[in-house]
């Protein structure tokens, strides 16, 4: 079925216009990051998760109703078998200009290995998760990582012509120590860097509240060390940003339990499974794998019907972080 020549947007019953999807295609990583999941987690059986054709089934129904961005998410996406497939079949949307952006949310650590291939494929620009650059921390913080890995996967991004962001969870006390390495670390090399607040999501055996940071306190007291002009540019989702004087990089900063950004939101995410998340801060659902495997009309009338369900706000609260908001994992959708 050709894609229609003028889409319907996907519109929300509170007028935001829905236009970026986050696609996971695995729950299984190759670390155990202590903010993201418990050490010892229980993934879904592979029989459970949509094909990589059903994947890019489902991306072309987004795409007919108005999306313009996607990013491929996991877990960790380049563990998921032979997902360069699916990187080459969504980047004929790029070519054809049905697309405007296909982009990845990676922790780095297979990056190396399939770097130049998603700059074939149209990829122009990918998140890398990094906390910190001491090596021992890093394996405290992923429980199983080599940050020597990383480190490769940021090389070979950049010899690719792949821009770089690199995301990085804000916590209370080493972290604080060491946030200003990070921002050399990411200027000194071209890279932007991104801070986010931990979100309480899934039960990871840890208490939150002895991490949690607001990065209203981080930015103020990196105002104390660092001049930070703010800056209007967007790059469609939730990130306030900065530049720094010293380093003339770019510092972001996603604060969902310190200040809500909600009002702004055009991004909806899908799991593994074919499950439909219109918020991320939110426990309701809704099935799309049963109906694409029935028929297109179907699944888009159920996406329109999901989208009008989605919430005006998500259910984070700085002053609660001792129990999780949502049951799920973060590594359910990819944050």
């Amino acid at each position: 079925m050709p894609l229609d020549a003028t889409p319907a947007p996907l519109v929300d019953s509170f007028g935001r216009t829905v236009s970026y999807l986050r696609l996971s295609v695995t729950d299984r990583c190759d670390l155990r990051c202590t903010y993201c999941m418990a050490e010892k987690m229980t993934f879904l059986p592979r029989r459970d998760l949509l094909s990589l054709e059903e994947l890019a089934r489902l991306s072309d129904i987004f795409i007919r109703q108005g999306v313009r961005k996607l990013r491929i998410t996991g877990g960790e996406p380049l563990v998921r078998r032979d997902v360069m497939d699916l990187f080459r079949n969504l980047s004929g949307h790029l070519r054809r200009g049905r697309l405007d952006e296909l982009t990845l949310t990676t922790n780095g650590t297979l990056l190396a290995r399939h770097a130049d291939e998603l700059a074939d494929c149209g990829v122009q620009r990918v998140n890398v998760s990094l906390d910190t650059l001491d090596p021992e921390r890093y394996r405290a913080i992923t429980r199983l990582g080599d940050i020597r890995m990383v480190l490769a996967g940021l090389e070979a991004a950049q010899a690719a012509g792949l821009r770089v962001k690199l995301n990085a969870v804000a916590s209370r006390g080493m972290f604080e120590h060491e946030v200003d390495d990070l921002i050399r670390f990411a200027h000194g090399r071209g890279m932007d860097l991104t801070l986010i607040e931990e979100m309480p999501l899934g039960d990871t055996g840890l208490d939150r509240n002895e991490s949690v940071i607001s990065l209203r306190a981080l930015q103020a007291d990196l105002a104390n060390r660092w001049t930070l002009t703010p800056e209007r540019r967007s790059s469609g989702g939730p990130a306030r940003y900065v530049r720094v004087a010293e380093t003339g990089g770019q510092l972001g900063f996603i604060s969902p339990m310190s200040c809500n950004f909600c009002a702004l939101c055009n991004r909806v995410r899908v799991s593994c499974t074919g499950r439909f998340y219109s918020c991320m801060g939110d426990e309701g659902s809704v099935d799309l794998r049963a109906p694409l495997r029935r028929s297109v009309a179907e699944v888009q009338s159920t996406i329109r019907q999901a989208i009008l369900m989605k919430p005006e706000r998500h259910r984070f609260d700085l002053s609660r972080m001792a129990e999780p908001a949502v049951s799920r994992h973060m590594s359910a959708l990819g944050g």
